[in-house]
């Protein structure tokens, strides 16, 4: 009688945890044609991926350094990394909707100019200049974030920065 109980306990036991692991993750589903409409609508790209990381508080020192606007060639990239440069703690609060936290490990929009990702991605360009314009109109990393968020950053004009003279 013990064995059978520790039989039934046993079944019921993984058929519970086998229930809970299905409903976290719904792609494990034993039922193949909904992974596979799961995986499709993952893969689109039109699904919400939410917001990507960034920092909720203020940047503590040691600061990390951007990387020097002379050594990129272009006027585009030595303005954008120079107005960078100025606003670092803000842009330590930013999440960059590339979702380079997801590709290339980054925890903030300050990160993508610590690096070259910046240089190669007009969306880190466009938060950058957003985020460098609202600060100047005295907004907070708090109020920046959510226009990021919101995706302001999208109608950004860049034809001031491809200009040669470093932008103030």
């Amino acid at each position: 009688m013990a064995g059978k109980k520790l039989a039934i306990t046993v079944v019921f036991s993984l058929t519970l945890v086998g229930s809970v692991l299905a409903s976290l993750r719904p792609g494990l589903s034993l039922d193949a044609s909904a992974a596979d409409s799961q995986m499709q609508m993952d893969m689109s790209g039109t699904t919400d991926q939410g917001v990507p990381s960034y920092h909720a508080y203020a940047l503590k020192p040691p600061i990390p350094a951007t990387l020097d606007p002379k050594q990129f060639p272009d006027a585009l990239n030595q303005n954008v990394y120079a107005l960078a440069a100025k606003i670092k703690p803000v842009l330590y609060q930013q999440p960059c909707y590339c979702y380079c936290d997801r590709h290339a490990g980054h925890k903030s929009l300050l990160d993508c100019y610590a690096s070259t990702h910046g240089s190669e991605c007009d969306v880190c360009q466009k938060e950058a200049v957003l985020a460098y314009q609202l600060t100047k109109k005295g907004k907070t990393p708090g109020q920046i974030r959510a226009a990021i968020i919101r995706g302001d950053w999208k109608s950004v004009d860049m034809n001031p920065y491809i200009a040669g003279a470093v932008i103030h």
